[in-house]
């Protein structure tokens, strides 16, 4: 299945907090859809490796994606190396994305900075037809996706564009909240975390309104481009006055 977009994310929800309102909006035009988490999270404070499992799939059936797949690295201990670019190079080949998602280049966890430059380079990579990957016993044709572009987490960094996703702002909460061990709980007999309280949310929320407040709308997502972006049309930039 070739995808317009595949998004990746080092942690199960973390492509929910950074882009699910940008992977909405892409859906609602037709555009095809992926999600590849990179490890299981099973080193969360909170669940465990096959409840996130559980809450992934649940998520991904809310946003209405095409594909969600895990690569299962080592939650934390992943590295930048050949043999983990490979397993994202036979992602990128498998689905051929023109647009390709990835964490945060640096970021309060360490594994979102680490991922990024990981999903970034293998990104390039896969476009070198002399690097040969094997997929189910098939050798797979080079492919090198356009853009590759980072959504920004939970530390503030200098988009360089913005995506309204005003018109799906509920729905993205919806899949956050498909996690129901991570967010938004105050119960249970597991401890309290950075991103369990419900006070967390509503910074997440407070990050979308300010970054829709920088283009005039009311929720947006902001990204930060490896390339400058090229534009043919004056009427695709949204023109509200700020």
């Amino acid at each position: 299945m070739k995808l317009d977009i595949l998004a990746f994310g080092v942690h199960p929800d973390d492509v929910e907090l950074g882009c699910s309102g940008t992977i909405l909006a892409a859906l609602a035009e037709g555009k095809k859809v992926g999600i590849v988490d990179l490890t299981r999270g099973e080193l969360g404070t909170r669940g465990t490796a096959e409840t996130r499992k559980q809450e992934a799939t649940a998520a991904a059936k809310i946003l209405g994606v095409q594909v969600r797949e895990n690569l299962g690295m080592a939650d934390g201990f992943f590295q930048n190396d050949e043999t983990h670019q490979r397993l994202v190079i036979q992602m990128i080949r498998k689905y051929q994305p023109e647009i390709v998602l990835a964490n945060a280049p640096e970021d309060r966890h360490p594994d979102h900075g680490r991922s990024a430059k990981l999903v970034s380079d293998a990104a390039f990579l896969s476009g070198l037809r002399k690097i040969e990957t094997i997929l189910d016993d098939v050798k797979q044709e080079a492919w090198r996706p356009t853009y590759v572009f980072h959504y920004i987490q939970d530390r503030f960094i200098q988009p360089s564009f913005v995506v309204d996703i005003t018109a799906y702002m509920d729905k993205k909460i919806e899949s956050v909240l498909a996690y129901t061990t991570q967010f938004n709980s105050t119960g249970g007999n597991e401890p309290q975390t950075y991103i369990s309280t419900p006070q967390f949310l509503e910074t997440v929320k407070a990050r979308a309104m300010m970054l829709g407040k920088r283009i005039g709308v009311g929720y947006a997502e902001g990204y930060i481009t490896e390339k400058i972006i090229g534009i043919n049309s004056f009427d695709a930039i949204i023109k509200h006055s700020t």
